[in-house]
């Protein structure tokens, strides 16, 4: 236990008091078992040599046509083919300082239960932009096969979910094995308009005097849904096209286009129309939600040599303790293989996480790609929905 100034720090005693603080996103996504261990990942980064990249087989299955029994056909054997998945350690450090100043002004606030409920949170935040960045990286794959998988698990709704929406993107995207996804994860809009809609039923529980009250928690065709406002949202432009029109139109709006702004016309001339737009689509938000089943993530988190340390500066800011913080994680979507085609550094970042060339189906690897087998994409139980709300 190292002293500094009049607190005093215990790595483990930190490590538990952060570890305790309660975590609802992770707790509901680890009781939905989307994120589950892997022991092969354990295995490969627990070795004592340490590793920051390594590639898992993944066995293969049973192929190949049979032939007619009929004593005369010769029977053909064929072997499973090995695949292999490339899997990623993401690393990542902070510091945080504490001002002795700031420690006095607020009459002794306890440091460290204030700093173990501030890291915790803080480290849901990068866990939770890690694995965006990965969704992102994984659905901007190109490349026949990838695209077999981005396409069919991409559902785009031109308007706002639907009764039916959930159910749909699912079947197209893993058809009977559907039944594997158990957590959606939205946006509070896209939740609203579901709650609107009456599709989303409360979780209930019974206390122990036999009342029964609803939680905070909902599910949306029986999978849990948990709201985030960081789920992606992108701001789409307004769209114009040149009008077909010959004649005006009464009450029909038209523009004009200068550079990139379009402007309303007070007073259309039928002698300018065939320099006018029309609207055909009205500025909006598009929302990303992500379905995510069974194991559809593979999860470790690594050691590190020092998790938590603090250092003490007597002299800077009139005294400052500085909490430091580091882990190594791994988040590895199933049936698709992390390729490390452009990564600088021993630790990807989120940016590199979300670059699609990263990215590719698990195959068994052989250099033409015509003789390689590829993972079937119905088995990976993820599912992108793209709507307005």
């Amino acid at each position: 236990m190292g002293k500094f100034d009049s607190k005093s720090f215990n790595e483990k005693a930190f490590k538990y008091s952060v570890d305790r603080i309660p975590n609802l996103k992770t707790n509901e996504l680890k009781k939905s078992k989307a994120l589950t261990g892997n022991k092969d990942i354990r295995d490969v980064f627990g070795d004592e040599d340490g590793t920051h990249y390594a590639r898992i087989a993944m066995r293969g299955l049973l192929e190949g046509d049979a032939v007619n029994y009929d004593g005369q056909t010769d029977i053909t054997a064929s072997s499973t083919k090995t695949f292999e998945r490339g899997v990623v350690v993401v690393g990542r450090a902070k510091g945080f300082v504490e001002k002795d100043f700031s420690y006095d002004i607020t009459g002794g606030k306890d440091f460290m239960e204030n700093v173990a409920e501030q890291i915790a949170e803080y480290k849901d935040g990068l866990d939770q932009n890690t694995l965006l960045a990965i969704l992102k990286g994984i659905f901007s794959m190109t490349g026949t096969k990838n695209l077999d998988f981005v396409n069919n698990h991409t559902t785009i709704v031109n308007g706002n979910m639907t009764s039916t929406t959930l159910n749909s993107a699912t079947n197209k995207a893993c058809g009977a094995n559907k039944k594997k996804i158990s957590l959606v994860f939205m946006h509070s809009d896209v939740s609203t308009n579901l709650e609107n809609l009456n599709l989303i039923e409360r979780l209930k529980y019974t206390d122990k005097d036999g009342i029964t009250r609803e939680l905070s928690l909902g599910t949306w065709n029986g999978k849990i849904v948990i709201i985030d406002d960081d789920m992606p949202v992108e701001k789409v432009e307004a769209k114009y096209t040149k009008t077909a029109d010959v004649a005006l139109v009464d009450g029909k709006t038209y523009y004009t286009k200068s550079g990139s702004n379009y402007t309303v016309v007070g007073t259309p001339n039928v002698d300018n129309i065939s320099t006018y737009y029309e609207k055909t689509d009205d500025e909006h938000s598009e929302y990303t939600t992500y379905a995510m089943g069974i194991g559809a993530i593979d999860y470790e988190e690594l050691k590190v040599k020092v998790p938590y340390e603090m250092d003490r500066e007597a002299a800077k800011n009139g005294g400052q303790d500085t909490l430091y913080i580091r882990q190594r994680k791994v988040f590895a979507p199933y049936g698709i293989s992390y390729e490390k085609k452009s990564q600088a550094t021993l630790s990807p970042t989120d940016a590199e996480l979300a670059d699609g060339q990263n990215w590719e189906l698990v195959n068994s690897g052989e250099t033409s790609e015509g003789e390689r087998s590829y993972i079937n994409h119905k088995a990976i139980p993820i599912v992108r929905i793209i709507s307005r709300g």
